[in-house]
């Protein structure tokens, strides 16, 4: 037997949840940069993002051959493989210029995440 007057709350607390979860969703995207590789260069080569605040960095390699994100000031190193997309999650960030290579093409492979 089913207790009618306990469903109307049960419903309520079930619309709460999933509100709570899509608005977190909604925020987790803002916070999305995308990073493409493409002819052993990182496009753009100059990503900003907001002080304070983790970010989901999305590396696209457009390339055929693998790379490397590596970057010392963020302490993060990932391997991209050609034609594949990662997921690096960096911060949250004071204030400042956090530089990034392609441990691969080291000599093309260049950028700066600046946190502001």
């Amino acid at each position: 037997m089913t207790n009618i007057s306990a469903t109307p709350m049960t419903f309520k607390a079930f619309v709460a949840v999933i509100g709570l979860t899509l608005s977190g969703l909604a925020s987790a995207a803002d916070n999305d940069v995308t990073l493409i590789i493409k002819d052993h260069r990182f496009e753009p080569a100059e990503v900003k993002v907001p002080a304070n605040t983790r970010v989901r960095l999305v590396v696209h390699n457009q390339d055929q051959t693998a790379e490397e994100f590596e970057s010392y000031s963020l302490n993060r190193e990932k391997i991209i493989p050609g034609g594949a997309k990662a997921v690096i999650f960096i911060g949250p960030l004071k204030p400042g210029s956090y530089e990034f290579f392609g441990e691969f093409n080291e000599a093309t492979a260049q950028g700066v995440v600046i946190a502001e």
